[in-house]
């Protein structure tokens, strides 16, 4: 019990990363949560007229739901996907974020959400990525930092930063690095490109792919649920003692303080601009 403690304890500290960006008080919920008595927890990102995409109000429910699932006995699973059939989830809300001009402006919110998935990552239990839709730039980092990803077969998906003048801003690369081989991972994100589910599996992003419906994840993940809770933590414990060891949240705010540099860069706002700017 008292190393179960200390590991909780661990999982909720954050002080590498800056925090308090965001944290408003919202009217509605943007994250839809479902849980059942075998103990799923499914959590639907709820912005399907923004293709699901994070803003502040996004990280913020993020946060204080993984902090709350983490100590909670009866969810043994998280599944994590979006809302409708169009998305996953698109990245960042450009349109929100695209007054941060400066390299500190755009590190205090890319901070933010490297936290958060760093958090997801090494959340005490498993964790899927249901990508029933496009995931597009953020978007595949949020899937990157679950331990598992299913499919849809007609998805589309990428690290399509570069097309925005910016990396991988919330710490997706060092986390795809550690789900895949380096030059698998190095292809991904330099070509920018996206691809279609099928490929994506064969470079071992994807571990599935699924059809319509519930069936095809749970039935990926139901041997899982024959077990007690304490067995899945227990096995997840050694990955996440793996990550502490190789120092995964230094490289992950590394990388974030390169994307921050990146971003203040007036080839960035004027990708941003013409991509805006397309959308109207």
């Amino acid at each position: 019990m008292l190393f179960l403690q200390i590991y909780l304890a661990e999982y909720f500290e954050s002080s590498m990363f800056a925090d308090g960006f965001g944290d408003g008080v919202y009217v509605d919920q943007v994250i839809n949560v479902e849980k059942d008595e075998r103990g799923f927890m499914k959590l639907l990102f709820n912005r399907p007229e923004k293709r699901n995409a994070v803003n502040y109000q996004l990280m913020d429910e993020l946060e204080s739901i993984l902090s709350e699932a983490a100590c909670d006995d009866e969810v043994k699973l998280l599944v994590l996907t979006g809302a409708g059939s169009e998305a996953f989830c698109s990245g960042g809300d450009l349109r929100e974020f695209q007054d941060l001009r400066t390299e500190e402006e755009a590190f205090a919110m890319l901070s933010k959400m490297g936290e958060i998935l760093y958090k997801l990552a090494v959340f005490p239990k498993p964790t899927i990525a249901l990508i029933n839709g496009s995931a597009l730039g953020g978007g595949c980092e949020i899937a990157t930092a679950c331990d598992f990803r299913l499919a849809k077969r007609e998805v589309k998906l990428g690290f399509v930063q570069g097309t925005l003048g910016i990396t991988t801003g919330w710490g997706g690369a060092s986390l795809l690095l550690e789900k895949i081989s380096g030059q698998k991972a190095l292809k991904l994100l330099l070509d920018a490109k996206i691809h279609k589910a099928e490929e994506a599996k064969e470079l071992g992003f994807v571990d599935e792919i699924v059809g319509e419906g519930a069936d095809g994840w749970e039935r990926f993940a139901e041997d899982f649920l024959r077990h007690e809770t304490g067995v899945l933590m227990a096995y997840k414990r050694l990955l996440v003692h793996k990550w502490q060891g190789s120092g995964l949240r230094g490289r992950m705010d590394a990388e974030i303080r390169e994307c921050s540099k990146l971003w203040a860069s007036d080839e960035h706002h004027a990708a941003v601009d013409r991509f805006l700017n397309k959308k109207k």
